[in-house]
């Protein structure tokens, strides 16, 4: 499996948040949109492109670009 994530992991981000970039300092403290309805529905689609599950204690680490994508790596 190619580990260049980066592609995918910012698609999700643009579909799930309806965002034309995605920065790489992307939280949710800079994002209006990655409101807490939008990280459940990210956590979904994440979990759907990569075919990982996510533990409640990851989901709510997961709150910046960097964390959501360390946690993608140590699954895949």
């Amino acid at each position: 499996m190619n580990n260049d994530i980066s592609p995918r992991l910012e698609n999700v981000f643009k579909t799930t948040l309806g965002i034309k970039t995605v920065p790489a300092g992307l939280s949710q403290k800079n994002c209006e949109a990655w409101d807490s309805v939008n990280h459940l529905n990210l956590i979904l689609a994440l979990e759907a492109e990569f075919g990982v599950t996510f533990e409640p204690e990851e989901i709510a680490a997961m709150q910046d670009l960097s964390a959501v994508e360390s946690h993608i790596r140590t699954k895949i």
